[in-house]
C-alpha cells in the first residue's frame, strides 16, 4: 500500500461524490423552483384567512379553511413529483458508480503486484452481480423517496394548521408562518440529498466489497483509510489504518462519510514472488504524525477540547473514540464516542 494506490482508490470515490454533487444541485434546483411556485398560493390563503380577524383563529378553523386545504393538496402533488424526480436523478448514475468501483478495485490490486513477476489473473464480477447491486440500491432509493411526500406534507400541515394569534400585524404573522412552512417543505430536500449521497456511496462500497470477495485469495485485509483534514471526524481518524476481514462491507462510516477501504494484497513472498522487497505504508503512523503536527487549537477543533485533552494526556487512545451504532432505518455506522462513554468519564 502506497500513496499512489491510496490516490487511485480515493479518485474513484471522488468521482462518485462528484456525481452526487451534481445530483444535489439538480434536486436543490427542483425544490427551490417548486417552492417558488407554491409560495404565492400559501401567501394568498394566509392573507385571506388573517384578514377576517384581529384576534385568535382556532386550529379547527384553520384546518377547515378551503384555501389552506387546496394549497396543501397542491403541495402534496408537487412533493409526489419531487419524490419521483429524486428516484430518477439518483439512480441515473448508479451503474456508472458500481462499474467505477470495480475498475478501481482491480486497478489497486494490480498496482500492488510486483512488475518484475508474471501477471496474476484477477477475479472479475459477472454482469448479473453488478445488476443485483444496482437493483438493491434502486429499491432502497425508491422506498426512501416515496416516504417523503406524506412526511413532508404532514410537517407543513402541522405548521399551518394550528391556532393563530393575529395581533396587531397580520403581515408579520403570515411571514412567520410562511417561514416555518418553507422550512418544513425544505426538510424534504435535506432528506433527498442525504438519500443521494449515502445510497450512491454505499452502492460504490457494495461493488468494491464484491470485487474483494472475488479476489480473496490475493487479499490479506481491507484497510480503513480516512481523509486526513480538518473536516474528518474523530471516529474516522480513529479507524484510519485499521484492518478488516475481506468479506467486510464498508467502511461503515457515518452519513455522508468520505472514508474508503483499500484492499491490502498478501506479501509478495506469500504470493510466490520471492526476492522482491515489499513497499508498504504504516497508515496509523501517518495519522499520528498528521495529528502531532496540528496545533492544540486545531486538535480541539477536530475532536472537541475535552476529547483532545484526554487523548493528549494519554487517558484515552484513538480506539476509544470510535463506537459502532445500529440504525434500523439505514445501516450500522461508526460514530464519535460520546464523552460520557469514554473510559473514566461515566
Amino acid at each position: 500500500m502506497t500513496d499512489e494506490i491510496a490516490r487511485l482508490v480515493r479518485a474513484s470515490r471522488d468521482r462518485t461524490v462528484a456525481a452526487t454533487d451534481q445530483q444535489v444541485v439538480a434536486l436543490t434546483t427542483a425544490w427551490v423552483e417548486a417552492w417558488d411556485a407554491l409560495a404565492p398560493e400559501f401567501d394568498a390563503a394566509l392573507a385571506a384567512l388573517l384578514a377576517d380577524t384581529d384576534g385568535t383563529i382556532p386550529a379547527s378553523r384553520v384546518a377547515k379553511d378551503r384555501r389552506i386545504t387546496q394549497a396543501l393538496a397542491r403541495a402534496r402533488a408537487t412533493l409526489d413529483d419531487l419524490a419521483a424526480r429524486t428516484q430518477v436523478t439518483v439512480t441515473a448514475d448508479l451503474a456508472a458508480a458500481v462499474l467505477d468501483a470495480v475498475d478501481a478495485h482491480l486497478a489497486s490490486l494490480q498496482a500492488q503486484l510486483p512488475p518484475e513477476a508474471p501477471g496474476v489473473v484477477l477475479g472479475t464480477l459477472d454482469p448479473d452481480a453488478l445488476d443485483a447491486i444496482v437493483a438493491r440500491t434502486t429499491g432502497r432509493i425508491e422506498a426512501a423517496s416515496m416516504a417523503l411526500p406524506a412526511e413532508v406534507a404532514a410537517l407543513m400541515r402541522a405548521e399551518l394548521v394550528r391556532g393563530i394569534t393575529v395581533g396587531d400585524n397580520p403581515n408579520v404573522v403570515a411571514r412567520q408562518i410562511m417561514t416555518r412552512t418553507e422550512g418544513a417543505f425544505n426538510g424534504g430536500l435535506v432528506r433527498a440529498t442525504r438519500i443521494a449521497r449515502t445510497e450512491m456511496l454505499d452502492a460504490h462500497r457494495a461493488a468494491d466489497q464484491r470485487a474483494a470477495q472475488a479476489n480473496r485469495s490475493l487479499i490479506s485485509a481491507r484497510v480503513w483509510v480516512a481523509t486526513l483534514d480538518s473536516r474528518t471526524c474523530g471516529s474516522c481518524l480513529a479507524q484510519h489504518g485499521s484492518e478488516w476481514p475481506v468479506d467486510t462491507f464498508g467502511p461503515e462510516d457515518h452519513v455522508q462519510g468520505r472514508c474508503v477501504f483499500i484492499d491490502r494484497t498478501r506479501t509478495w513472498a506469500e504470493l510466490g514472488f520471492t526476492g522482491i522487497e515489499d513497499d508498504d505504508q504504516d497508515l496509523t503512523a501517518e495519522r499520528d504524525e498528521w495529528w502531532d503536527n496540528l496545533t492544540p487549537g486545531s486538535q480541539d477543533a477536530v475532536l472537541g477540547k475535552t476529547r483532545a485533552d484526554l487523548l493528549r494526556d494519554g487517558q484515552i487512545t484513538w480506539a476509544d473514540l470510535s463506537t459502532r451504532v445500529e440504525n434500523p432505518d439505514w445501516r450500522a455506522s461508526h460514530v464519535l464516542t460520546p464523552i460520557r462513554d469514554l473510559p473514566g468519564q461515566g
